[in-house]
């Protein structure tokens, strides 16, 4: 039985024909965001996230990354929160397709959440559209709690965070 792979998905695979992807020591920075408003534009949110990694090997990336939520409603203050944390991700290495899983600790504040730590883990993909340049999807699936005691029982209670950007390697 012979396997026939369309060519459209291995030239999408390949990427790029140069080398992609960070090798030891490679630092990475890369930025995402999201909105939304009614149709009259009186009730906005927005959200923006940026991280800022280094490989330990081609396949590891640690960092941090830092999340900033604004909500502006009509009548009422503008209140802005914001997530710390810290992360390790592992990187599989298909071409210019590198998904990757990876978990998150951190804390997260504001003026319309209670502080709090948050964890949990993530999952995503870079696609090279360069050899120093991606595109990038990510969802995290967060859950609070006061101490480590606590993380175990507060899991089943956590939501999931999507997001989608782009960023690049020096």
């Amino acid at each position: 039985m012979k396997i026939v792979i369309p060519a459209m998905f291995t030239a999408l695979m390949a990427g790029p024909a140069l080398a992609v992807g960070p090798s030891h020591g490679t630092q990475e920075f890369s930025i995402s965001g999201a909105g939304t408003s009614d149709k009259e534009f009186e009730s906005n949110i927005f959200a923006m996230d940026a991280l800022y990694g280094m490989y330990t090997d081609p396949n590891v990336l640690l960092g941090v990354r830092q999340s900033v939520n604004v909500s502006d409603f009509e009548g009422q203050d503008t209140r802005w929160n914001g997530t710390t944390r810290i992360f390790a991700d592992y990187l599989f290495t298909l071409g210019a397709f590198r998904p990757y899983l990876g978990a998150n600790v951190g804390y997260t504040y504001g003026e319309s959440v209670e502080e709090s730590f948050i964890g949990g883990p993530e999952l995503g993909f870079k696609y090279y559209v360069k050899p120093e340049a991606f595109v990038t999807f990510q969802m995290e699936y967060q859950f609070l709690f006061e101490d480590a005691d606590e993380a175990d029982n507060q899991f089943d209670d956590g939501s999931f965070v999507y997001s989608v950007g782009m960023g690049v390697n020096f």
